[in-house]
């Protein structure tokens, strides 16, 4: 995982990540504080109840993948003040 890390654009994946969510946000927003794993290069969105579970959807269709995640309802600032507390 580190060298899949490693060999990644990450600032890529997240502003292709967040450009997918602004499209797709409104079909989700009924699940506010879940998650989607997204694969920035299908656009595929996995779902799930917490991010370990839509990630763990994700490889499991798509292995060896770095995916997108975002919880529903929430900007990345406000996830990431959540996770400092």
């Amino acid at each position: 995982m580190n060298e899949l890390l490693k060999n990644s654009n990450i600032s890529e994946i997240a502003e292709k990540g967040t450009k997918i969510y602004e499209k797709i946000k409104g079909e989700h927003s009924k699940n506010e504080g879940n998650f989607l794993a997204i694969d920035v290069d299908s656009e595929r969105v996995f779902p799930g109840k917490t991010s370990s579970e839509a990630v763990e959807k994700a490889r499991k269709a798509i292995p060896d993948k770095v995916f997108y995640v975002v919880k529903i309802g929430y900007s990345a600032a406000e996830v990431l003040a959540s996770l400092g507390r």
